[in-house]
């Protein structure tokens, strides 16, 4: 089977060229079918290419030497989409000439660009930008939306929730993911009328490939206990760099016990394999890619930072989105909920 094939922005995050080709090299290993269209500087590339050469055969470069600025506001982003690496990479999946684009650049311009040039699915009002946050149990969980939309009334609340199902059944393979929506404490009684109209339409809703398990609060995210957590892009994104910001300050607080006497030291020697555990679990890399959901077309974020191995691991999320038709799954079960399963009582309206 031949599929189509990945645009990356080898011009976006903190290291560049180097990195990205060599992301894309490393996920090359998992998904040898694929093939690559490289959207930046040439010479930059070409010189990367060198030090993987099973990538050349593989790969095609789109020249381009114009790179949007982390600090760019998306509205002037958007106007240098036809000139970016960015805003090719994009717009080579709007064209067909690739089945998704991965970008380790501005994520507001990345999701302006994108929601332009794809626009959003049939049934899909607004986009959601979902990511892996690591748990206790052996799966991830999939949380959504992280910051592609400040407010979300019901009835996205219901959308995100079949796309972020869609979502789980692919990267963690479960057939009903277990679905919970974010709030300030498990009472059917507690948080905004949304949240709760929300849990009363998934409740009510019938055929659907997902477990609607009520309320979460944000220190069980990564319990295990829920497959997919669903949330407005406000909330998520505190959320979200709360759980990053505490794995940071858990990492570096055994860092300074560890090191702090000659004791620890010799402390952390003997609890070295359960520490090297822990920094692997905690690792952003092995967690890395978002993904922008909802739209006619597969966009995935990969982070700033990223090392290779992020990278590889964004690419690869691209890669099974891609064999697993995403989108196709996503329509599918839009059609089993039905639009008047969307409306409150059927009458078309949130009031």
């Amino acid at each position: 089977m031949t599929f189509p094939r990945i645009a990356v922005d080898a011009m976006g995050g903190d290291e560049g060229v180097r990195v990205m080709v060599e992301g894309a090299a490393i996920a090359r290993r998992a998904h040898a079918d694929f093939k690559f269209l490289l959207v930046g500087d040439q010479q930059r590339i070409e010189n990367a290419l060198e030090s993987h050469p099973g990538m050349r055969g593989a790969s095609e470069i789109l020249h381009c030497d114009d790179v949007i600025s982390g600090d760019e506001q998306p509205s002037k982003a958007i106007r240098r989409a036809k000139t970016t690496s960015m805003g090719l990479a994009v717009n080579a999946v709007k064209q067909g000439d690739a089945g998704a684009a991965v970008s380790a650049g501005n994520t507001g311009a990345l999701m302006a660009m994108s929601k332009i040039a794809l626009r959003t699915m049939p049934g899909i009002d607004r986009p959601a930008l979902a990511a892996l946050l690591p748990t206790l149990e052996p799966h991830d969980v999939v949380m959504l939306d992280l910051g592609a939309n400040t407010e979300a009334d019901a009835r996205n609340l219901v959308q995100f929730a079949i796309m972020g199902a869609a979502y789980s059944r692919i990267v963690n393979g479960f057939e009903r993911p277990k679905v919970r929506l974010l709030n300030i404490g498990t009472e059917e009684i507690k948080g905004t009328d949304a949240l709760r109209d929300a849990a009363a339409r998934l409740t009510e809703a019938k055929g659907l490939a997902l477990e609607f398990d009520g309320f979460v609060e944000s220190d069980k995210i990564n319990r295990g206990e829920t497959h997919v957590v669903v949330t407005d892009g406000f909330s998520g994104n505190i959320a979200l760099k709360a759980i990053e910001g505490s794995a940071r300050f858990v990492t570096d607080l055994l860092k300074q016990a560890f090191t702090s006497s000659l004791r620890s030291k010799i402390g952390f020697l003997v609890s070295k394999p359960a520490t090297e555990l822990l920094k692997h679990h905690l690792d952003p890399n092995n967690h890395n890619g978002a993904v922008f959901l909802g739209l006619n077309g597969v966009v995935v974020k990969s982070h700033g930072s990223a090392t290779a191995k992020g990278v590889a691991h964004a690419v690869n999320v691209a890669a099974r989105l891609l064999e697993n038709n995403l989108t196709q799954r996503i329509t599918s079960d839009l059609a089993e909920l039905g639009e008047d399963a969307l409306r409150k009582n059927g009458s078309g309206s949130d009031t």
